[in-house]
């Protein structure tokens, strides 16, 4: 498991399949347009996720996000997965100061 910073994960956006595991009412109200699979729903739905490409795990702040990787990692062998540092949160301040989080 590998963590990246918005920053890196915005230079190469392309490479990265994005899920953000916030609960639908947070993505709904703020988002970096990337699929949401809410962090309860996602041992649902694993096979959504790719396996043939960088999946990067991203929350509000990066802890939930930091436990469910780890999860992919141990549980589901995934070895393509990462970390948003800092999260939603993160990616205001360093990539789009124009989102509203609260």
């Amino acid at each position: 498991m590998q963590f990246l910073t918005p920053t890196e994960i915005n230079a190469k956006r392309n490479e990265y399949f994005i899920v953000d595991i916030r609960e639908k009412y947070e993505y709904d109200f703020c988002n970096i347009n990337c699929l949401n699979i809410p962090m309860a729903e996602l041992c649902d739905r694993i096979d959504e996720i790719p396996v043939d490409q960088t999946v990067v795990i991203m929350c509000k702040s990066g802890r939930r996000a930091s436990a469910l990787a780890n999860l992919l990692v141990v549980d589901y062998n995934r070895k393509n997965i990462a970390v948003m540092e800092g999260g939603i949160e993160a990616w205001r301040d360093a990539v789009d100061s124009t989102l509203i989080l609260d």
